[in-house]
């Protein structure tokens, strides 16, 4: 495995800005700076924008918390983010998504078996990752059974957590068994 590329930073380090957004996030429902924020910390005023929207869509989505966690899991799969897989995989599990779906995302195929509403998050997800766009179909789907916020809520996850798999790669963040838990998709 390659070494992660952004080291922490020392505390004696730190600008006055720096220590603000680390110090709001380590009081905040994280409690820690886990994945991204290491890198992130280098730019604080990016750092302390991205941590809050990530607070709103991780804590506070109008989404059920198992569709939110379905859509972070599509995402990291669809960037191949390892430590996003492994930080969300377990969360997805505890609020009630099917294990068998999140074993078909890992593998990179559309599960069998899916509810009405796992169906209509899934594949709108998909569709937004795959061509940055979503047809109309899977649009009235989604819209009906959570409304616009729900819409809005499910970009704004898939969003903010393509930014998290993409400063995640970038630093070459690990996993801690060490593993990787998704495999390279064909």
């Amino acid at each position: 495995m390659e070494p992660e590329r952004f080291a922490e930073l020392d505390e004696a380090s730190l600008s006055d800005e720096q220590r603000r957004v680390r110090a709001a996030i380590l009081a905040g429902p994280r409690g820690g700076m886990r994945g991204p924020f290491k890198a992130l910390l280098r730019s604080p005023g990016l750092f302390d924008t991205a941590q809050r929207l990530g607070a709103y869509v991780r804590f506070r989505s109008s989404l059920p918390r198992a569709l939110n966690e379905l859509a972070i899991l599509l995402t990291a799969r669809h960037w191949t983010a390892q430590f996003e897989w492994y930080a969300h995989h377990r969360l997805a599990l505890e609020a009630g998504l099917p294990p068998a779906v999140a074993a078909a995302i890992a593998e990179g195929r559309r599960p069998d078996a899916m509810s009405e509403e796992i169906a209509a998050v899934h594949d709108f997800v998909r569709s937004l990752l795959s061509t940055g766009a979503v047809p109309d179909a899977q649009f009235a789907a989604v819209r009906e059974r959570f409304g616009e916020a729900g819409v809005v809520d499910l970009i704004g996850a898939v969003g903010y957590y393509s930014l998290v798999s993409m400063v995640l790669n970038v630093d070459r963040v690990q996993v801690p068994s060490g593993e990787l838990p998704l495999k390279p998709l064909a």
